[in-house]
């Protein structure tokens, strides 16, 4: 197999020196010794970490609930009142370390396998932690709320088959001027004021009876999170491979938005768990997240700049999708409430 006179190389492969009379084995042999690496061991090594982050993940709500149930028994104050007492309890810290665990491997795969393939795993955690639940915490799951699931996971999937690819980033003063730009400007400012709203006004109110509450501050500080987690990540790559990025202040002022954003972000996450059933937090959990994450994406990286309008279409599909599942969950839930109390109600 051969490249034709007519056929077009891209600015890539003209900087890596190919012509158009190159054959493949050629071109294939030119990228080896380039170190540009084609393996299908890397995939499956991205595979099989990406699914140990769903079972790690999906485990770490479980086990943290438990622990958040041990502390309240001890010290009769919950975490979703403003109890602390879970910090004393080893079952919570377990969780804590099985969902570090979880992200780690999440981070690494994405070093071994593109972003279509370990992406939509991620919803596998939902699942874990739902049959988890089911059997160690006693928390029904209805039909409905399983149909709903369903959902949540095959609109996630369709949006991120249909995500575009990243970037190229060869510093963290790129990543600053995206980040710096007016539009991802306006998002962050918006974050900030809808998080202390949130906080000081709804949270004390309804927070014990709306779910949205308490995820919401998770979702929308998790999207800047991640954001902030790219801009460290890049930085960290880029200086393992000799471009040292630490001697930035960039690059230490996104480790402190992400160090700000995550511990934000796990006390609003134990006041959910321990509010309600962790087989409705961990749907919607992820359902926002997802959501929030690529709308700052879109904004900040400009994803669908280069997007077809199919694609872009598709994705917006996969949210309807998404949200449709989202209502199904909420509607199991005051299903069940219903069906208890129309039982006690018959003694």
């Amino acid at each position: 197999m051969a490249f034709s006179g007519g056929d077009n190389l891209n600015g890539r492969e003209r900087e890596m020196g190919f012509s158009a009379g190159d054959n493949l084995e050629g071109v294939v042999q030119a990228l080896r010794e380039k170190d540009v690496v084609f393996s299908g061991d890397d995939n499956t090594k991205g595979f099989v970490l990406a699914l140990l982050s769903c079972a790690f993940v999906g485990a770490s709500f479980i086990i943290k609930k438990k622990g958040l149930r041990r502390a309240a028994a001890t010290s009769g104050v919950r975490a979703g009142v403003g109890g602390y007492a879970y910090l004393l309890e080893p079952f919570w810290w377990v969780g804590m370390i099985t969902m570090i665990v979880g992200e780690v491997a999440n981070f690494v795969a994405y070093a071994f396998a593109p972003a279509v393939l370990v992406s939509p795993l991620g919803a596998l955690s939902i699942i874990v932690s739902a049959v988890l639940a089911h059997f160690i915490l006693n928390e029904r799951l209805h039909d409905l709320g399983i149909l709903g699931c369903v959902m949540c996971i095959t609109g996630s999937v369709i949006i991120v088959v249909h995500a575009p690819q990243e970037r190229s980033i060869t510093s963290v003063h790129e990543v600053w001027s995206m980040a710096t730009q007016p539009a991802f400007l306006v998002y962050v400012a918006s974050v900030i004021v809808l998080v202390f709203v949130l906080i000081i006004h709804f949270a004390p109110h309804y927070g014990h009876t709306n779910v949205l509450v308490f995820t919401g501050i998770c979702s929308l500080m998790g999207s800047l999170s991640v954001m902030s987690v790219k801009a460290l990540g890049t930085s960290l790559k880029l200086t393992f491979e000799g471009k040292n990025q630490l001697i930035y202040p960039e690059t230490w002022f996104f480790m402190l938005v992400v160090l700000t954003c995550i511990i934000i972000q796990m006390n609003y996450l134990n006041k959910a768990l321990d509010t309600f059933n962790t087989a409705i937090v961990s749907p919607i959990y992820y359902v926002m997240f997802t959501t929030l994450t690529i709308l700052a994406s879109v904004i900040m990286f400009k994803d669908w700049d280069d997007q077809s309008g199919a694609s872009i279409v598709s994705g917006i599909c996969g949210l309807v999708v998404v949200l449709s599942g989202t209502i199904l969950l909420h509607l199991t839930k005051d299903f069940d409430r219903s069906s208890s109390r129309v039982k006690m109600g018959s003694f």
